[in-house]
C-alpha cells in the first residue's frame, strides 16, 4: 500500500512539473480520436440511412417504371420474388415556389399504408380520404424546397393545368435517393387526387416495387422482369439507392478516417517521444526508486501508468467528443456502441504500446544513483562539418552539431513532425481541390450556369428569348432519358446535350469528346458498371428503341456516382430528342447567373423555368471547417513532439551551458545555439512532411474519385505560395516556441559545480 501511495505521489509531482506538455498530449490524442470516431460514424452513416430506412419501411429491392400498368400477379410468380408494392400511378409535375420550379413525381398511394415500401412519416400524418387536397412530401425534397407542414403546393401538370395541394405530412422513403442528387422529388397523394390533377393516363407511368427473398438476386430477377414485361422505361435496384444516399458522407468519412488513422500514429509517436525523453531525464530518480526497493516491473508499470494515463484520458475525451460531434455539427446519427468500443480499445492498445518500450527501458535502470545520461560525444556530424566549412557563426555551428547528437531521438522527432505536416498538406490539397471546383465549375462538367425549360412558352419563343440575352455565350439544347443496360438489368442515365458538331464542353480526362453521331463520353462509374473501356461500343435501349454508342472518352462526372453516358442530341432518335427538354446556358466570363436568371424570367413574364446549376462542390462545404479543425489537432501533435525535443535538448546540454559561457558566448549566442539545435530538426521534419504530402495528395484524391465513380483527374495540389507560407508559418511557430525555454536556460545562473561536473574530455 505504501509503495502504491509513493508511486501515486511521484506521478502526480511529475505531471504537475510539466502541465503544459501533459495538456497538449491529452488534447492531441482527444482530437485525433474524435476525428477517427467521427469518420467511422460517417462511413457507417453512409449506408445506415438506406439500411435503417429499408428496414423501417420494409422496402422493395427492385423498382420498375413502365408506361402501361403491369400484371403484378405475373411478377409475383417470378422465382425469387417474395411480394410486391403497387403498381402505383405516377405523374410528372412542376412545383411553383418563389420563382423556382423543381420537378417532382406525384405518386398515388392509398390511405392505408402498404405492407411493402411504406413511407415512414416523420412529421404530420399520412394521407386521409377526409382531406383529399392533402399531400405527403419526401423529407429531403421538402427540406430543399423549404416546405413545412401546412404549406401550400402549387403544381403545374404536363397538360398545363395548375393545382393547389397542402402539405399534411413529411416522410422518409427507401424508394429513391436524397433530393437533389436524385430527381425528381417525390410527393404522395391519394389515387383519386392524382386522377383529378392529371386525368390523362398517357401522360403518366406506373411504378412497381418487388421485394425479394434474397437481396443478392436482384440482377437475375431484373433480367426476368425485362423478359416478362414490355414498355419498361426504367429499372433500378436497392444498390443504386444506397449509393445515392451515401455519397457525401462517404467522402467526408473517408477523409476523417484517413486523418484519424495517420494522426493516431503521430500521436503515438508523440507519446513515445515524451515517455522516452522523460525516462532519460529521470534516470537519477528511477535509480533512487530501485534502491528503495522498487522492482524492475514496478518501475516499468509506474512509467506506463504515468504516460499511458495521459493517452487514456485523451482517448476518453475523444470518444465523448466523437460521439456528440457527428450529431450536433453534421446531423448524422449517433455511432453504434460496438464500433466505438472497438476504436477505443484499438487506440488504447496503440497508446500503451507506444509508452511500453520507453517504460521497459526505464525499468532496467540500475539501482545506483548516477548522473543523468550524457549524449554521445566525440564526432561532428556531416552537417556540422558543412557549417564549419561555410564559416557560419560559432553559435550556429554548435547548434548544428547538437541537433543530431542523439540520432534515434532526432529521427523520431523529425518523423513525429513530418507525419502531421504531411497530413496538413493533404488537407490543404483537399481544400485546393474544392476551391478549384467552385471557381472553375467546368472542371466537373458544370460549364453551364443555368438550365432553361420552356415552361408555358413554345420552343421557338424560349429560344428567341435566350438569343436576346446579351450575357449568354452559348446555348446547348439537351434531353435526359433513361436507358436499359443489357446484362445489368437496370437503368442508366443518358444525357444528350449539344450536337456532334457543337458538343457540350465536357472536361475530358481520357480519350476525346464526341464529334459525330453514335459517339459518346462516359463517367468512370458507367465504365465500371458495364465493364467497358474507351473505344468499346455499348448497346442500350431507350423507350424500346436500341441505342448503340461508341465510347470515345471518359469525363469527370459527379452525378449519379458517375453512371452517366453523355452524347450529342443528334445521336438520339427524333422521338426522344425533339423537342429538346431543356437548354443549358454557358454565360460570358464575369456574368452573374442570378441576374441573367431574373432577366429571363422578367422577359418571359415568368413563363420560362430557369434554374441555376448546383455545383457539387457546394454540397461539400462542411469539409472546410473539418479540415481547419484537423489541422489544429495535427499542429497540437507537432507541438507536443517539439516540446519533448526541446526538453531533451536542454537536459542534454545543461552541463554545456557553463562551458559555452566560459568560452565567451553571450546569453544571446547560447540561445541561438539551443534554438538552432531544435530548429534544424523542425526544418527537416516540416520540409519532409510537406514534400511527401504534396507528392501524394493528388493521387489520393484521384483514388477517391475513381472509387466513387466520379473518376480520376480531379485532384489539385496546394498552390506553391500556400505551401511556402505554411512551411514558413510552421517553422516560425516552432522556433518561437523553442525560443522561450532557450532564453530562460541561457540566462540561468550555472554553478561552478555543474561547470566541473560531467565536462567531456576531448569534446569536439
Amino acid at each position: 500500500m505504501s509503495t502504491a501511495r509513493a508511486a501515486t505521489r511521484w506521478i502526480s509531482a511529475d505531471l504537475r512539473a510539466r502541465k503544459g506538455q501533459a495538456a497538449l498530449t491529452v488534447l492531441a490524442v482527444a482530437g485525433i480520436l474524435a476525428a477517427l470516431l467521427t469518420g467511422a460514424t460517417l462511413l457507417e452513416e453512409g449506408t445506415n440511412p438506406w439500411r435503417s430506412l429499408f428496414g423501417q419501411t420494409n422496402g422493395a429491392h427492385i423498382w420498375i417504371h413502365t408506361t402501361e400498368r403491369p400484371d403484378v400477379w405475373r411478377l409475383r410468380e417470378l422465382d425469387g420474388v417474395a411480394t410486391s408494392a403497387g403498381p402505383y400511378r405516377s405523374a410528372p409535375v412542376t412545383l411553383v415556389q418563389d420563382g423556382k420550379r423543381p420537378q417532382a413525381a406525384l405518386r398515388g398511394l392509398p390511405a392505408q399504408l402498404p405492407e411493402v415500401a411504406r413511407p415512414q412519416v416523420q412529421e404530420g400524418r399520412w394521407l386521409s380520404s377526409e382531406q383529399p387536397d392533402g399531400a405527403v412530401v419526401e423529407r429531403s425534397f421538402a427540406r430543399a424546397s423549404g416546405l413545412r407542414l401546412g404549406a401550400s403546393l402549387t403544381l403545374n401538370t404536363v397538360g398545363g393545368s395548375r393545382q393547389v395541394l397542402y402539405v399534411r405530412g413529411i416522410a422518409d422513403s427507401a424508394e429513391q435517393g436524397f433530393y437533389p442528387e436524385w430527381t425528381p422529388g417525390l410527393i404522395w397523394v391519394l389515387p383519386s387526387t392524382l386522377d383529378r390533377i392529371e386525368p390523362k393516363h398517357e401522360l403518366s407511368e406506373w411504378v412497381t416495387g418487388l421485394r425479394l427473398a434474397d437481396a443478392d438476386a436482384t440482377q437475375v430477377v431484373s433480367q426476368r422482369v425485362l423478359v416478362e414485361l414490355r414498355q419498361v422505361e426504367r429499372v433500378y435496384t436497392w444498390r443504386e439507392v444506397r449509393a445515392a444516399m451515401e455519397l457525401d458522407n462517404r467522402l467526408l468519412g473517408t477523409l476523417l478516417a484517413l486523418f484519424g488513422v495517420v494522426g493516431l500514429v503521430a500521436a503515438a509517436l508523440a507519446l513515445a517521444n515524451a515517455a522516452g525523453g522523460r525516462v532519460l531525464g529521470q534516470l537519477r530518480d528511477l535509480a533512487t526508486l530501485k534502491s528503495l526497493g522498487f522492482t524492475r516491473g514496478q518501475v516499468a508499470l509506474l512509467l506506463v501508468a504515468e504516460h499511458g494515463a495521459l493517452g487514456l484520458l485523451g482517448i476518453g475525451l475523444g470518444l465523448a467528443a466523437g460521439w456528440v460531434l457527428p450529431v450536433v455539427l453534421l446531423g448524422a446519427g449517433a455511432a453504434a456502441p460496438l464500433p466505438v468500443l472497438a476504436i477505443g480499445a484499438g487506440a488504447a492498445l496503440v497508446v500503451l504500446a507506444a509508452v511500453g518500450l520507453p517504460a521497459w527501458r526505464g525499468g532496467r535502470t540500475p539501482p545506483i544513483p548516477a548522473a543523468p545520461a550524457a549524449p554521445p560525444r566525440g564526432h561532428l556530424s556531416r552537417l556540422a562539418r558543412l557549417a564549419l566549412l561555410v564559416r557560419l557563426p560559432p553559435a550556429l555551428v554548435l547548434g548544428t552539431r547538437d541537433a543530431f547528437t542523439r540520432r534515434v531521438p532526432a529521427f523520431l522527432t523529425a518523423f513525429g513532425l513530418a507525419v502531421p505536416m504531411m497530413m496538413i498538406t493533404i488537407g490543404l490539397g483537399v481544400w485546393a481541390t474544392l476551391d478549384g471546383f467552385l471557381k472553375n465549375p467546368e472542371q466537373v462538367g458544370q460549364s453551364a450556369a443555368l438550365i432553361v425549360k420552356t415552361g408555358k412558352l413554345t420552343q421557338g419563343q424560349a429560344e428567341e428569348l435566350i438569343a436576346r440575352e446579351p450575357d449568354v455565350e452559348r446555348s446547348y439544347p439537351g434531353s435526359t432519358v433513361n436507358a436499359l443496360a443489357p446484362g445489368e438489368a437496370r437503368s442508366v442515365q443518358v444525357r444528350a446535350i449539344g450536337g456532334s458538331r457543337e458538343p457540350y464542353p465536357y472536361p475530358v480526362a481520357e480519350g476525346r469528346g464526341y464529334s459525330q453521331p453514335g459517339e459518346g463520353v462516359a463517367g468512370q462509374g458507367l465504365l465500371d458498371l458495364l465493364g467497358v473501356k474507351i473505344g468499346d461500343r455499348v448497346r442500350l435501349t431507350v423507350g424500346g428503341s436500341p441505342l448503340i454508342v461508341r465510347i470515345v472518352g471518359r469525363v469527370v462526372e459527379p452525378d449519379l456516382d458517375g453512371q452517366v453516358l453523355s452524347v450529342g442530341l443528334d445521336t438520339l432518335e427524333a422521338k426522344d430528342s425533339v423537342p429538346p427538354g431543356y437548354h443549358a446556358l454557358v454565360l460570358k466570363p464575369g456574368a452573374d447567373p442570378g441576374e441573367v436568371r431574373l432577366r429571363l424570367l422578367s422577359a418571359s413574364q415568368e413563363g420560362l423555368d430557369v434554374q441555376r446549376v448546383v455545383n457539387p462542390a457546394e454540397r461539400l462545404g462542411v469539409l472546410r471547417p473539418v479540415i481547419a479543425a484537423l489541422i489544429t489537432v495535427l499542429a497540437l501533435i507537432g507541438l507536443a513532439n517539439l516540446l519533448t525535443a526541446i526538453g531533451l535538448g536542454l537536459r542534454d546540454h545543461a552541463s554545456d551551458l557553463a562551458v559555452l559561457k566560459a568560452m565567451g558566448l553571450t546569453p544571446r549566442q547560447v540561445t541561438a545555439t539551443l534554438v538552432t539545435a531544435t530548429g534544424l530538426l523542425v526544418v527537416v521534419g516540416v520540409l519532409t512532411g510537406t514534400a511527401v504530402g504534396a507528392a501524394t495528395v493528388t493521387g489520393l484524391i484521384d483514388l477517391q474519385g475513381h472509387t466513387s465513380g466520379v473518376g480520376a483527374g480531379i485532384g489539385r495540389p496546394p498552390a506553391a505560395v500556400t505551401l511556402v507560407v505554411t512551411v514558413l508559418a510552421a517553422v516560425s511557430a516552432a522556433l518561437a516556441v523553442a525560443l522561450i525555454p532557450a532564453r530562460r536556460a541561457a540566462r540561468a545562473h550555472v554553478t561552478t559545480a555543474r561547470l566541473t561536473h560531467g565536462v567531456p574530455s576531448g569534446r569536439s
